[in-house]
């Protein structure tokens, strides 16, 4: 297992529309892995495979108090959505130090495939509910901020833009 960086927005690979999975094999497996250990120890309770990189439909969470409770979406789809609505200050790793209020679907109904290539479809609620969406968002190229406002949005780029840059000149 590794621990991968994340890419951090406004990474443009993280606009990227992730690619389904045709083939459930050993690089698959360790791209899992990789995933889980490095959300571990980001401290994170989702991690959508174009966070790190790699342009594919998986996902790992964990949303358990005990951090024992790993689920993984392949090709996960949001076939139905309730109709009430959530709030919540949703976190993200690709945005770090940054938390925003974000509306969503109160229940969704995923449709995916679990590590073997077995469909399943589950019902979900709650934060369960919010982290799918919010991780199949990334999936399909969309990030946290895109629910703020331009004047906040482009305030977070120019924020962390500058972390990176001091970060880079420190390790130089």
């Amino acid at each position: 297992m590794a621990i991968r960086d994340i890419l951090t927005y406004p990474d443009p690979r993280l606009r990227k529309s992730s690619e389904p999975v045709r083939e459930f094999d050993d690089d698959l497996h360790q791209l899992i892995r990789d995933m889980t250990e490095t959300m571990y120890a980001a401290s994170g309770i989702g991690l959508a495979a174009i966070q790190v990189g790699v342009a594919r439909r998986v996902i790992v969470m964990d949303i358990s108090r005990d951090r024992n409770d790993l689920q993984v979406f392949i090709n996960p789809e949001v076939i139905d959505f309730e109709e009430g609505q959530v709030e919540f200050e949703e976190g993200c790793l690709s945005v770090p130090g940054v938390n925003a209020t974000v509306a969503r679907s109160a229940r969704v109904i995923i449709k995916a495939q679990d590590v073997s290539g077995i469909p399943f479809e589950r019902e979900a609620d709650e934060l369960l509910a919010v982290c799918i969406q919010h991780e199949v968002d990334h999936l399909n190229g969309k990030v946290i901020v895109d629910y703020l406002s331009s004047v906040k949005r482009d305030r977070i780029r120019k924020k962390l833009k500058k972390e990176l840059l001091s970060m880079e000149n420190q390790a130089a």
